[in-house]
């Protein structure tokens, strides 16, 4: 199928393109990877009024590391963020979990901004910004704010951004001495994961391990924390019995499995205690000489 008729607008400044918003009067859509955005159009299962091209925007792609923090512009690119020896040294898990998205074809286009924005329920870089207590930068006819990622996901396909706004940069807490991972139940490469489980920690000189960040997919609506795992894992030596109970506190957290064609709600509740003990698992094995 085609898409329905729009207007095709080439912004090539931020202000430009809040103002192409305005006009449209929140009807029209951003273009960047256009990854996620195409295939809805071209179903018709989105019919925007206007298209806005961001693609000419040099302020919204880059990554850099100051004060402690790493921001990474909404227009980088999957494949920039693949290869960035920044990413690798001081976001371990984003480096992980980028390579665990779609295929080649879709990381050289396809824009970190995008997938955030777009906010697939089993997507991995939603998950990464919770787990990671990233905060998103979003531009609007009344300037700048910031908004945590626990507050910027509401849903499936639904953020906290208005019609109006557009993202410009996520900011990352600096985890440069974390180990970080992502075990997922999937059926092939480049599919969706039925379940995802985001783990990031720091391992300690006397053989305990800290600063313990644990995220979920297909938990519910949207990427989850879960919290009562972390706080198990925290300051512990994570042997088989720790690692036991971290998983199995994850079934006490408020968690709302879907059911869809990946997977069954009951299966669901079955497979995230399996995958969470993989995670930490692997980043325990990961450390070892």
């Amino acid at each position: 199928m085609k898409p329905g008729s729009f207007e095709y607008v080439k912004a090539d400044t931020v202000e430009a393109a809040i103002e192409a918003l305005q006009r449209f009067d929140g009807e029209a859509r951003i273009l960047a990877g256009g990854q996620s955005l195409m295939p809805l159009m071209n179903m018709r299962m989105l019919r925007p009024a206007g298209l806005i091209d961001v693609n000419g925007i040099s302020d919204l792609s880059g990554i850099r590391v100051e004060a402690g923090e790493v921001r990474v512009g909404a227009l980088t690119r999957y494949v920039d963020i693949e290869q960035s020896p920044l990413i690798a040294r001081h976001l371990p898990l984003v480096a992980h979990g980028i390579r665990k998205v779609a295929d080649r074809q879709v990381r050289n286009r396809g824009t970190l901004g995008g997938s955030l924005c777009h906010a697939d329920p089993a997507a991995q870089m939603p998950l990464c910004a919770l787990t990671m207590d990233a905060r998103l930068r979003l531009a609007g006819p009344d300037g700048l704010r910031e908004v945590p990622a626990r507050a910027f996901f509401l849903g499936a396909y639904a953020t906290a951004a208005d019609p109006l706004e557009i993202l410009v940069d996520i900011i990352y807490p600096d985890a440069e001495g974390t180990l970080g991972t992502i075990a997922q139940q999937i059926r092939r490469h480049g599919d969706f994961p039925a379940v995802s489980i985001a783990a990031s920690a720091r391992p300690a000189d006397d053989g305990r391990w800290v600063d313990w960040r644990i995220g979920a997919c297909g938990l519910d609506d949207r990427a989850v924390r879960l919290d009562r795992t972390a706080a198990i894992l925290e300051g512990q030596r994570p042997d088989a019995a720790v690692i036991a109970a971290a998983a199995a506190a994850l079934l006490e957290d408020d968690i709302d499995p879907p059911e869809d064609v990946r997977a069954s709600a009951e299966y669901r509740r079955h497979l995230a205690p399996i995958y969470v003990a993989r995670a930490v698992t692997a980043l325990v094995e990961e450390a070892r000489p």
